[in-house]
C-alpha cells in the first residue's frame, strides 16, 4: 500500500521538475575531452572487460547522490569519469536529512526521476517499487555487465556475495538494485579501552565476561568516582553486547547456525545470561547509570576526561579522534581496541556486499548500468577513491597506499576527498580501492584489524542469511515483528533498571512474546529459509 502511494501520480511533480530540470536529456556533447589511444588501452586493462569509452555521443547520465556539497558535476574526479566513460555524468546532490523524501517524490514523478538513484530504501521497498514498473531490471542487461557478473555470480561463493542473487531478487525473479562491493572494513566497531590507564596500573586486557568484570572492579577500586564502562547508543547497547554472546540482530530474529533455525534473539537463553551479567555491572556501579540515556556529547566528555570512564563500544576511528580531543589535558591518552566482552570472543564483520542504486527505465538504462559496472572495476574503484595519479594522488614507495595531493596533512577523511575532488560520493562509489585512505589504517585501527583477523578460532560470527518471504509470510512478519521488538526493548530496560529480573520475570516475558505471535513469526521466517536452502 505504501509503495502504491509513492507511485500515485501528481504529488509534488512541480518540485521534482524544478529540482531536476533538464537532467534527463538525450544525447549531448561531452565537454571534458577525449582519451588518447594509449589512455584507452591503459584504462581498459583495469575495466574488467568493458570497452572504453562506453558511449561516443556524450549521453547525459544523472546521478542522485547523498551529499551536503555542491558543484560535484564539475569536480575533478567526476569530470574524469565522464571522460573515461564517454557519458556526460551529472551529479545532483541531496542532503542526507531529506534524501529519502526527495527520492520518493522523484520516483513518483517518473518523468523527472534521475537515471541513477539512491535514497536509503530497504531492498523490500525497492523490490515493491520495481515490480510496479519504477525501475529497470538489472539481469536483463547481464551480458553487458562483466564486473557485476564476476563479483556477484561467477565468484559469489569465493567472495561471500551470494546474497545478491539469493536474497535481493524480487518475488517476480527480477533484480532491481545494483549492489556495491568491498566498501567495508573487516573491523569497524568494537570494544575499546584506556590503555594508558591499564598500563599505569598493570591491568591486563580481558578475554571474556569474568575477566572483564574483574577489570571493571579493579578500575572502580582505583577510581571510586568513575564509571568504568559507558555507552551512548541507548538500547542498541544490548545489540552490540549480544553479538559476543553469539546473538545477532537483537531485538529481532536471528539465524542460529548451530541449530540451523531462526529464533527471536531476545528469547534465547544466552540473552538472559547477558541480561543477568549487565545487571550485575549496573548494580555494582561498574556500568554508567545513564547508559541507556547518555547523549553523544556527554559520552564524549566522560571518555576524554583523565579518569572518569575507561571502556566503551564504538567506531574504531574514535580512538584517534578522542586522542586529538584529549591530548591537551591528558597527554598520555591512549584509547585502544579490545577483545569482545562475551564468551564467544567474536564480533560481526560487515558484509562485502552493500546496498547500491536503482535505474530509471529509459533508453539510457543500459548505459547507466554500464557506467556503474565500470565503477565496480579495479579502475573505477581507483578513480573514485584514489583519484587520478599525478593530479589527486601519487603512490607511496611500494604502491601500498595513495598519498593525496593538495592537503597539508595525510590525516584526511573521505569527506575531505569528496569536498576537494568529488571522490567517495555516496551514490557514485560502487567499490573502494584497498589502497585508498579508508583502508590506510592508523596504527590503532590496524591493531583492531589484526586483533580480530588473527584470533586462533576466528574472530567473526557468520552472517545471517537473507531469505525472501512470500506475501503471506511477509504479512505475518510485518504484523508481529515490530510489536515483538518493542516488547523486547522494554523488557530489557526494565530488567536492568528495576526490580523486574530473575527467572520469574524472564518466564513471564517469554509468555508475553508467545502471546504476541513469536512462534508464528519464526515459523514464517523458517519457511522462507527452507526455500532459500534449496537454491
Amino acid at each position: 500500500m505504501r509503495a502504491k502511494k509513492l507511485l500515485a501520480a501528481g504529488i509534488c511533480i512541480t518540485m521534482a521538475a524544478s529540482l531536476f530540470a533538464g537532467c534527463n536529456g538525450g544525447g549531448t556533447q561531452n565537454d571534458v575531452g577525449e582519451m588518447t589511444k594509449e589512455e584507452i588501452e591503459k584504462f581498459e586493462a583495469d575495466a574488467g572487460g568493458l570497452k572504453l569509452p562506453l558511449d561516443k555521443k556524450g549521453t547525459q547520465i544523472n546521478f542522485m547522490t547523498e551529499s551536503s556539497n555542491t558543484g560535484m558535476t564539475d569536480s575533478t574526479v567526476i569530470k574524469e569519469l565522464s571522460r573515461r566513460t564517454g557519458a556526460k555524468i551529472v551529479i545532483t546532490e541531496i542532503p542526507q536529512a531529506t534524501m529519502k523524501e526527495k527520492a520518493k517524490v522523484l520516483i513518483a514523478s517518473k518523468t523527472d526521476m534521475p537515471d541513477v538513484i539512491t535514497g536509503g530504501f530497504t531492498t523490500e521497498e525497492l523490490n515493491d517499487l520495481g515490480m510496479q514498473g519504477a525501475f529497470e531490471p538489472v539481469l536483463e542487461h547481464l551480458d553487458e555487465l562483466p564486473n557485476f557478473k564476476n563479483l556477484f555470480i561467477d565468484k559469489a561463493e569465493e567472495l561471500g556475495t551470494e546474497k545478491v542473487m539469493k536474497s535481493w531478487k524480487a518475488s517476480n525473479g527480477n533484480l532491481y538494485m545494483f549492489p556495491s562491493y568491498g566498501i567495508n572494513r573487516d573491523v569497524n566497531h568494537g570494544m575499546m579501552y584506556r590503555k594508558d590507564i591499564f598500563d599505569k596500573h598493570g591491568i591486563q586486557m580481558w578475554d571474556g565476561p569474568e575477566s572483564y568484570y574483574q577489570v571493571l572492579k579493579k578500575l572502580k577500586e582505583l577510581y571510586p568516582s568513575s564509571t568504568p564502562m559507558v555507552s551512548k547508543t541507548g538500547t542498541n547497547f544490548f545489540t552490540q553486547q549480544a553479538q559476543s554472546w553469539g546473538i545477532l540482530n537483537w531485538p529481532g530474529m536471528f539465524y542460529d547456525h548451530e541449530a540451523k533455525t531462526w529464533k527471536y534473539s531476545s528469547m534465547d537463553p544466552r540473552f538472559k545470561e547477558l541480561l543477568d551479567y549487565i545487571k550485575k555491572l549496573y548494580d555494582e556501579k561498574l556500568l554508567d547509570p545513564e547508559f541507556l540515556t547518555c547523549t553523544q556529547a556527554a559520552w564524549t566528555t566522560k571518555m576524554t576526561q583523565p579518569n572518569q570512564a575507561f571502556t566503551t563500544f564504538d567506531w574504531i576511528d574514535r580512538m584517534d579522534m578522542f586522542y586529538e580531543q584529549a591530548k591537551a589535558t591528558v597527554p598520555d591518552y591512549n584509547l585502544r581496541y579490545g577483545n569482545p566482552v562475551g564468551p564467544t570472543q567474536k564480533v560481526i564483520t560487515i558484509s562485502p556486499v552493500s546496498g547500491g542504486v536503482v535505474f530509471k527505465r529509459s533508453d539510457n538504462s543500459e548505459l547507466a548500468m554500464k557506467v556503474n559496472d565500470y565503477l565496480l572495476s579495479d579502475g573505477g574503484a581507483e578513480l573514485m577513491t584514489c583519484g587520478i595519479e599525478g593530479v589527486t594522488f601519487n603512490w607511496n614507495e611500494d604502491k601500498s597506499h595513495a598519498v593525496y595531493i593538495g592537503f597539508d596533512t595525510q590525516n584526511i577523511t573521505i569527506k575531505d576527498l569528496e569536498e576537494k575532488y568529488g571522490m567517495c560520493l555516496a551514490g557514485t562509489t560502487r567499490r573502494y580501492d584497498r589502497r585508498s585512505v579508508y583502508f590506510n589504517y592508523s596504527e590503532k585501527n590496524q591493531e583492531a584489524q589484526d586483533l580480530m583477523n588473527n584470533k586462533p578460532n576466528g574472530g567473526y560470527l557468520p552472517e545471517d542469511p537473507q531469505p525472501t518471504p512470500t506475501a503471506e509470510e511477509k504479512e505475518i512478519i510485518t504484523k508481529n515483528d515490530p510489536k515483538l521488538r518493542k516488547l523486547a526493548e522494554e523488557f530489557a530496560s526494565k530488567y536492568i533498571l528495576s526490580g523486574e529480573s530473575g527467572d520469574a520475570a524472564w518466564n513471564n516475558f517469554l509468555s508475553q512474546m508467545e502471546a504476541n505471535g513469536a512462534s508464528e513469526t519464526v515459523a514464517a521466517q523458517n519457511a522462507a529459509q527452507a526455500r532459500y536452502d534449496q537454491q
